[in-house]
């Protein structure tokens, strides 16, 4: 899951939905699966950590911001971003910051243990699993785009999961695909 290397396959699925080349932020990136996944896109891309260990091997390819998020300021105030990724973290005094940190057109994917998640493992604190529709709630302002609240069987755990986006000012509804773009057939099969 999330030391693992392999990003999340929430993150693979709605990562289509960041502006192509557009700036990502992942909040409490870790040892940078995610960062590493979307800077392969093409993308632009910030981790916030608090461990300047696991953020050194990132600064090759990536802004490191090396930052105590929960005891301190947010350290990148009035910045936004094309999309911004979080996951298997929750600090809810900073969910309305997160929130604020997308741009228009940019998409929040947020993924993080839920409550029953006590009864399989850990986390088990409720102050580390989200209760039922609080993701939802914490996207107020944002459209949304996927949603899920529940049980996954491998590794076993209870997830809250969203992508959502903010929308741009525009004439024309906005496309927000529910599946990567793809070539056309002749393409594919070639």
């Amino acid at each position: 899951m999330h030391g693992n290397g392999t990003p999340s396959d929430w993150i693979q699925r709605w990562s289509h939905l960041a502006p192509a080349g557009g700036s990502v932020l992942d909040v409490a990136c870790g040892a940078g699966r995610h960062l590493r996944w979307m800077h392969g896109r093409g993308h632009v891309v910030t981790g916030i950590d608090r461990s300047q260990e696991a953020l050194a091997p990132l600064a090759a390819f990536a802004e490191t911001v090396c930052a105590d998020i929960e005891g301190g300021p947010w350290p990148l105030p009035g910045r936004r971003f094309d999309a911004v990724i979080v996951t298997n973290y929750l600090w809810r005094p900073l969910l309305p910051t997160l929130a604020a940190s997308v741009a228009p057109g940019g998409v929040l994917l947020y993924e993080t243990f839920a409550a029953g998640n006590e009864t399989v493992g850990r986390p088990a604190r409720p102050e580390f699993l989200l209760a039922p529709g609080e993701l939802l709630r914490a996207c107020e302002g944002l459209r949304i785009v996927a949603f899920e609240d529940g049980w996954l069987p491998s590794p076993e755990r209870f997830v809250q999961r969203v992508a959502a986006v903010r929308e741009a000012p525009s004439a024309t509804p906005p496309r927000h695909p529910l599946v990567p773009d793809r070539p056309p057939a002749a393409q594919r099969a070639a």
